[in-house]
């Protein structure tokens, strides 16, 4: 299971382990399971294939062959980081906006509350789930994806928000691997930043929307109509509505799409 060819590319990591498997239901699954068993802290697990991925609100996420990232990583949260427990989604946006701007050049921005979005289309998202031992967190597993070639994309019958990815971005072709390796080290990097105003800043800046009018749809039919002001220090989206209201919504069972957006 070790012999393929992101070793090289986690070399000098500070990883708890890691795992790589050719194709796999989920990441997330493998690392929930792993994670039971006692696995450590940013312990990692990597497909190839992802046969049944899913995003936020159980949406699919297939990862083809050689198409995509689709990785999951084992967070043991410290005390310091408890009070922190809402911002590990956004580490993972976070983390992955930084590493595609600086280390690829590619102009991203962040799609409350955890998608990474590239020229206005999805170019990754970000899946946390939480296990627990009675009423103690026992790990969160931080689940991330990527498209990276065309070929990751769903076919347009299948797009909830417009798609696109890496390679389409930077008009070239790329070694996915560097992608993930970019993106580890982005992760350890802003990780150290979690509790502080610099990580809140961070999110801010690069929040997509920004001052332009939203449409939320919850689920149950519930549909609120904003401006975007920007992200609270809970991780709570602020918001102006028609009559000038101030309100906040949470994350939650929510999907945000401009006003202008067509896609359903």
């Amino acid at each position: 299971m070790q012999d393929n060819p992101i070793t090289a590319w986690l070399d000098g990591l500070s990883l708890g382990g890691w795992r790589y498997y050719d194709s796999l239901g989920s990441t997330n699954d493998v690392a929930l399971a792993w994670a039971s068993e006692g696995a450590p802290d940013f312990a990692l697990v990597v497909a190839d294939t992802q046969t049944a991925g899913r995003g936020r609100l159980q949406r699919r996420w297939v990862t083809y062959p050689g198409a995509g990232l689709a990785f999951s990583l084992v967070l043991r949260p410290t005390s310091g980081e408890s009070e922190y427990l809402a911002r590990f989604s956004p580490l993972g946006a976070v983390a992955i906006r930084r590493a595609l701007a600086d280390r690829f050049g590619l102009a991203a921005e962040i799609k409350w509350p955890n998608d990474v979005l590239v020229a206005r289309r999805k170019v990754a998202g970000v899946l946390t789930e939480t296990a627990w031992l009675a009423s103690t967190l026992h790990a969160l597993v931080l689940g991330v994806g990527v498209n990276i070639r065309p070929a990751a994309l769903p076919p347009p019958g299948e797009l909830i928000f417009p798609a696109t990815c890496v390679e389409d971005e930077l008009g070239r072709s790329i070694d996915r691997w560097q992608v993930l390796r970019a993106i580890l080290e982005s992760l350890i990097a802003w990780r150290a930043q979690l509790g502080t105003a610099v990580f809140l800043q961070e999110w801010q800046t690069h929040l997509a929307f920004k001052n332009e009018w939203v449409r939320l749809d919850a689920t149950g039919g519930k549909e609120q109509i904003g401006q975007v002001k920007g992200i609270a220090s809970d991780g709570s989206l602020h918001l102006i509505d028609q009559d000038g209201k101030e309100f906040w919504v949470m994350v939650g069972d929510v999907h945000l799409r401009s006003m202008d957006e067509q896609a359903a």
